[in-house]
């Protein structure tokens, strides 16, 4: 009898096809994009052009970097969490999740370049056209990223056999749910700052970070008490 393939490290064995690995390596790597795409972000911020004595106004006058930084920053650090979270309960990677992890990469790779064409837009007039261009073009990149995060759970859900065993049963149907309530949310802040104001899509932009980051490991629900007589 012909000896069987050997086991491809931390994965299954294979016979010529795309073999399952540990998630050391892609944990790895996807760490260092979040951490380039932080560094890019930070870059944006520079000592502005001003005569002597009016430094004060002049860095006041760009505080539509800060906040952009902010909103991005927070946004890309959540992701890493939520990251991290995942990866916490996966055991091995096909083709499939890795495609999926590269779009997400890919994604947050790309926020920086929204990030500063917002804010170079946002200094100029609070309610100007660019301003609601910038806006929609910032809601569509991070709905983009929300879209691969749904690409993400979608394809655990269809393949549970790569998560662990100790995976909460509730985890990955959580993450489709908020996954897919970023993108409505985001396409929604986008348009309708775009026809309305562009505060909606600000304050959309402000607030997905923080639900992002208070349901990191899943929506809880309120516990139910039982009643004793």
């Amino acid at each position: 009898m012909a000896p069987e393939p050997a086991p491809s490290p931390g994965g299954k064995p294979s016979a010529g096809g795309f073999q399952t690995t540990d998630t050391s390596r892609v944990e790895a790597f996807s760490d260092g994009v979040f951490a380039v795409a932080i560094t890019i972000l930070a870059l944006d911020m520079h000592t502005p052009v001003h005569r002597p004595g009016v430094l004060l106004p002049a860095l006041l006058h760009q505080w539509p970097v800060y906040l952009g930084y902010l909103i991005s920053f927070a946004y890309i650090g959540v992701i890493w969490l939520n990251h991290h979270q995942a990866f916490t309960r996966i055991r091995t990677i096909d083709r499939g999740l890795h495609a999926a992890n590269l779009a997400l990469l890919f994604t947050t790779a790309a926020l920086p370049f929204p990030t500063g064409v917002l804010a170079d837009a946002l200094q100029e007039h609070l309610d100007s056209a660019d301003v609601r261009t910038a806006g929609a073009l910032y809601a569509l990149i991070a709905a983009a990223m929300c879209a691969s995060w749904l690409w993400i759970y979608r394809h655990l859900a269809h393949h549970p056999d790569i998560l662990e065993t100790s995976a909460e049963a509730h985890y990955v149907p959580h993450g489709q749910l908020r996954a897919s309530a970023g993108i409505i949310t985001y396409l929604l802040g986008g348009g309708l700052g775009w026809a309305i104001t562009p505060g909606i899509a600000l304050a959309a932009f402000l607030l997905l970070p923080v639900f992002y980051f208070l349901t990191s490991e899943g929506i809880s629900h309120p516990r139910r008490h039982d009643v004793t007589r």
